[in-house]
This record gives structure tokens, sequence and C-alpha cells, in this order.
């Protein structure tokens, strides 16, 4: 009995020796929460809910913002932040002196009566429904406005010195278009792209021959003043004391510019005298029985209001006359559109007052 506990009692001591060796065992792990899967659908359920969640905790702030970004825009229309940089205050006159300068220089102006005394197979009709198609390929390609002018004035300024035929006529549109978009945009189009619009009536060779004359022709310097780099100016001034949607004018004044580079009569007026004259009549347009000429546009465009009186009236016909005129519905069909406050669809009375001409409004 001795030998049979003594046996038992090393057993128990083998089995807490060995025990002792071992590596004690790690502690059991709490039992971890069981998560519910979540299928594909409840994925986008999960993920609809915190972007709503989201939206509701920042909803305040959305609305603050968007109150921000309505009084900055409206600012930036009514050019009444004269803390923006962009607008030059400290030497924003000296500025515009130059480009008056710049637009009296006898190598950047168009010769009046290009098409009488140089051109001898172009019409002011042919030039006319090339401008047209123009402002369509704008469209079409989105450039910039800014494109489209310095095209016009790179056509004009090339056919005032050099005699083309009119077979011609659409390869140096699409030309000046390509320099014009080489000097504005920000990604300009290809040759290949100019030539695809015209259905591949030139050949990008021509295209590249065209360039070349008339970069030559215009001794490559193209950074001419537009009328739409006068307007950006003369509109802020307009809006300063003007009581109506600023939107509203600054698209009729849009609208008008563009009107002014389809007709031939123009050429022979100053960049910054059509803009001021397409502020004077947008003005007029919009309050007909109110002076649209004050001294704060007298000192800043540099025009007196009788200046402005052949301009303006040529300017009036062409409103008055677009609706018949198959060449400037791509124009109107633009500015008839409820963004632009379908501008192009307001009626202007037949006259306008010889004694608008006469004197100016009191600021």
């Amino acid at each position: 009995m001795a030998d049979k506990e003594n046996c038992v009692r090393l057993t128990h001591l083998a089995a807490k020796r060995a025990a002792a060796a071992e590596p004690e065992p790690m502690a059991a792990a709490e039992p971890c929460k069981k998560k519910k899967r979540v299928v594909l659908g409840g994925i986008q359920n999960v993920v609809e809910n915190a972007i709503e969640k989201h939206k509701i905790e920042s909803k305040g702030n959305v609305k603050k913002e968007k109150a921000k970004n309505v009084v900055m825009e409206e600012r930036k229309n009514s050019g009444t932040d004269v803390n923006d940089p962009q607008m030059c205050k400290a030497y924003v006159s000296d500025i515009f002196q130059y480009l008056h300068d710049l637009e009296m220089d006898p190598r950047r102006k168009v010769l009046p009566n290009y098409l009488e005394q140089v051109q001898t197979d172009l019409t002011a009709n042919m030039r006319e429904l090339l401008i047209g198609w123009l402002f369509e390929v704008a469209e079409e390609y989105k450039v910039t406005s800014d494109t489209l002018y310095l095209t016009v004035s790179y056509i004009d300024r090339f056919l005032s010195t050099n005699a083309i035929t009119r077979n011609n006529l659409q390869l140096l549109g699409v030309s000046s278009m390509l320099i014009a978009s080489k000097y504005e945009e920000i990604s300009p189009r290809k040759v290949e792209d100019f030539c695809d619009i015209t259905a591949n009536t030139y050949t990008k060779s021509e295209v590249v021959k065209m360039e070349a004359d008339v970069l030559e022709s215009l001794r490559f310097e193209m950074g001419n003043p537009t009328v739409k780099t006068f307007l950006r100016r003369f509109i802020r001034i307009a809006l300063e004391d003007y009581g109506i949607s600023s939107l509203k004018l600054n698209f009729l004044c849009c609208y008008l510019g563009d009107l002014s580079l389809l007709d031939y009569k123009g050429v022979k007026f100053l960049p910054s005298l059509v803009a001021a004259s397409v502020v004077f009549l947008s003005r007029f347009m919009l309050q007909p029985n109110r002076l649209p000429w004050n001294s704060a546009l007298q000192i800043h465009s540099g025009y007196k209001a009788k200046d402005l009186k052949e301009c303006v009236c040529m300017l009036h016909d062409l409103q008055l006359r677009s609706k018949g005129r198959s060449t400037l519905v791509a124009v109107r069909k633009k500015y008839e559109q409820h963004k632009f406050k379908c501008v192009a669809t307001l009626s202007s009375p037949l006259l306008v007052p010889e004694s608008f001409f006469e004197g100016i409004e009191n600021d």
C-alpha cells in the first residue's frame, strides 16, 4: 500500500514538474463580438447614410459658403470690389492709356476701306459669312471670346495689306484662329482640328503655310487690344451707378460686341470706341428714358457722347436688323439662351434721341 501511495505521489510530482517546464498558456481572449456581414447593397446603404449624415452636419456651413459666393460674384460683376488685385487700381489708368496708344499704332490699325483699296475678289458679305462661320467654330471648339476677337483682328489686319482670292478666305480664317488659339488658349487645338472643321478642304501643309504668312504680315505683333479688352473695363464703370441686373447689362454688352465683329462698317472704328458705343447702346436699350452716358464713363473711356454717335447708330441698326440676317443666326442663338438672360430677344426703340448725344448724366 505504501509503495502504491509513493507511486501516485511521484506521478503527481512529475506532472507538476512537467507543467512548470512548459510555457504558461496565453490568457483566453475575450470572445469577439459578432460583426454583421455587409452585402454589396448594404455597403451602398452605409455609404449613403454616411454622406447623408455629413450633409446634415455641414448644411449650415454650405449655406454660409453659398451666401459668401453670391456676394463675391456680385462684387465681381459690379466692379465695386476695390480690393481686387486684378483690378490693378493703383495703375489701371496707365494700363488703359497704354492700350489706347497700342490701338493707335499704325502697325496694328486696320485699313478702314481695305475691301475697296486692297482686295479685288472679296466683298463685305463674304467677310460677314466668314466671321459668322468662325463664331460657330468658336462655339464648337469652346474657345474663349478673346480668341475669337483676336482672330477677327488678325483677319482684318492681314487683308489690309495682302490681296487674296475668295477660295482662300476660309483658309485665312482657320489659320488666324489657330494663331489666336496658340496665343490665348491653355490647350490650343491642333492643326488637324482646323483642317477637319473645313471638311478637309485644306491640307495641313496649306494651313501651316498660311499661318506663317499671317505671322509674317503681322510682324509677330499678336497682342493687340480688341473690343473685348476695353469692354471689361467699361462695363465695370457702367455698373457702378446702374440699378439693374449686372448680369443682364454684362451679357447685352457681350452680345452687341459679338455682333460688331461681323459688320464691315465697324472696322474703321477703334476697338475702344466700339466698346464705349456698345456700353452706351446697352444702357439705352435697358433704360431708354435715361441718359446712357455719364461723366465717369466719359473720363475713363476718353470719349464724349457725341464722339460715339456714328458707331452707336451703326450698332443700333445692326441690332434691329439682326433677325433678318442669316449670318447672325449663330450669335443670336447663343444669346437667346436663359443662361445669357435671353438678351438677344430684347427689343429696342427705333431711334436713339439726338439729345442723348449732347449731354451726360450727372453722377
